[in-house]
């Protein structure tokens, strides 16, 4: 008897798994933005426009749909004026969330639209809220979106961009709950209400407006924003971090631990089925026609820090640990891609869990990156529900499934993912439920330890390898290893 059977069930109703489910955050922290992306015209290190062009290659290479700036707290400090012409003459700033480091703004509107664009990705613009005005949220939006012949669009075409942008996506505030103003949800729903109302439509654009919802488990902020303000909004955030035994301050290495901390974060990434599910109950009340989409624009793993990095900076290393949370969370999204729209793993470069580090002219591509690149494939599909029957893993008298799944399909062609969540012992997988005829590709990404990393003097230790399984009758069966993440590529035909 195989130790996980997964049926496929496809429904003719079954949601499209939303692209900007993969999607990424970029915040003015540490060295997220400066010198992980941005190195200016001037620098040794091989750019475009100031882009980094190793950061750019590797990121285009994984698909990124959609990118969240400037925050994060750092949104509610930032006004947008000073961000823009020219660079030299642009007024510096004290990042006061961030490691209190002065920056020169030299990234700002300009650079982060044309590092979309170089990318390939739809921005997402996270708006002032906590310490800016209504009048000046609306500007930003008109200097961004608008073709007219105004004040603030002049102002865009004199800084050398004649045609408008595209922004589909806006966030009004971050974190209004702490960092962005410590507010009660009553009084967030009514500004949210009134800064809405100023976020204006220019020309062809559409803005989908996201209001900032609730921290973690807070149902209440759910309810309130729903009730009071759901009819004026596209999505609603809900920020959700994986921390060991699930407690604040964050804690634990991101390289050096042992089984219990693997097993601590699993059951808290797992966690993550839960908070959407109620929070799309409560959402469902208000909305059952799922107008509004959850969007989960801030979720991954938040270590300690590494030692010896600067404090503030949120700066830690990502090991295999971090790659199998990535995919549990991405089976998670599928499940509820009815509800949930977009979600924005924090970050994309070299803070909290990202995709990508750099030390001066070296990158390094992390497992984080490989388990994006396994599941992209997934991005546009339509879903396929599954039935799985999975055992166990347990630890001492706790336990958790010993398996993540799912599924999508693209015509004729079907993609399965999974992870197996035990680090010691690998599962029997049985797959059924369509006739599949043959194998496209297969892929897996694992290593012999749980702490596997890469460097920078070996950059490739853990990376996606092909993969071999084979099919019997239409059925697939196949040995899934510890510790790992698996994609195959199926066809019908």
């Amino acid at each position: 008897m195989p130790d996980v059977q997964i049926t496929l069930q496809p429904s003719d109703d079954a949601p499209i798994l939303n692209r900007n489910l993969y999607g990424h955050f970029a915040e003015h922290l540490g060295r997220g933005i400066y010198e992980g992306i941005w190195v200016g015209l001037d620098s040794e290190i091989p750019n475009t426009r100031g882009m980094r062009n190793d950061v750019l290659a590797a990121l285009k290479q994984v698909g990124i749909p959609v990118l969240r700036w400037p925050g994060g707290c750092f949104a509610d400090e930032y006004h947008w004026m000073n961000g823009i012409g020219p660079r030299e003459s642009r007024p510096s700033m004290y990042n006061s969330h961030w490691g209190g480091v002065v920056e020169d703004n030299h990234f700002g509107t300009h650079e982060f639209l044309d590092l979309c664009e170089l990318l390939g990705a739809e921005p997402y613009v996270c708006g002032n809220v906590g310490s800016g005005t209504v009048r000046e949220m609306s500007e930003w939006v008109e200097y961004i979106t608008s073709p007219a012949q105004s004040p603030r669009a002049d102002l865009r075409r004199k800084n050398g961009r004649a045609e408008p942008w595209k922004l589909p996506f806006f966030g009004v505030g971050n974190e209004s709950w702490g960092c962005g103003g410590n507010m009660r949800p009553e009084y967030y729903a009514d500004l949210y209400r009134q800064y809405n109302t100023f976020v204006r439509t220019y020309g062809p654009n559409k803005i989908e407006r996201i209001a900032c919802g609730a921290n973690t488990a807070d149902f209440t902020w759910t309810e309130v924003l729903m009730r009071n303000a759901g009819t004026h909004m596209d999505g609603l955030a809900v920020h959700y971090y994986t921390l060991l035994d699930q407690t604040w301050p964050p804690s634990g290495s991101a390289i050096d631990f042992q089984e219990r901390e693997w097993f601590s974060i699993m059951k808290s990434a797992l966690r993550m089925d839960e908070l959407i599910t109620e929070h799309s109950r409560v959402m469902d009340r208000h909305d059952p026609e799922k107008k509004v989409g959850l969007i989960v624009d801030e979720w991954g793993c938040w270590h300690a820090s590494e030692p010896g990095s600067k404090p503030g900076f949120l700066y830690q290393q990502n090991a295999l640990r971090d790659a199998l949370v990535a995919a549990v969370h991405f089976n998670i999204f599928h499940t509820h891609a009815d509800r949930v729209r977009m979600a924005n793993i924090a970050q994309m470069v070299n803070v909290l869990q990202a995709l990508v580090l750099t030390d001066g002219p070296k990158m390094l591509r992390t497992p984080t990156y490989w388990a994006f690149d396994l599941y992209r494939v997934h991005q546009g599909a339509t879903a396929i529900p599954i039935a799985i029957s999975a055992d166990q893993y347990t630890l001492g008298q706790d336990a958790i499934p010993a398996a993540s799944a799912s599924a999508s399909r693209q015509g004729d062609r079907i993609a399965i993912s999974l992870a197996c969540l035990d680090p010691n012992k690998g599962r029997t997988i049985s797959l059924k439920g369509l006739d599949l005829q043959s194998i496209e590709s297969a892929r897996i990404l694992t290593a012999d330890s749980m702490q596997a990393h890469n460097t920078f003097e070996a950059p490739d230790a853990v990376c996606a390898r092909n993969f071999e399984v084979k099919l019997e009758g239409g059925k697939l069966e196949f040995e899934l290893p510890a510790k790992s993440v698996v994609t195959v590529i199926a066809n019908l035909d």
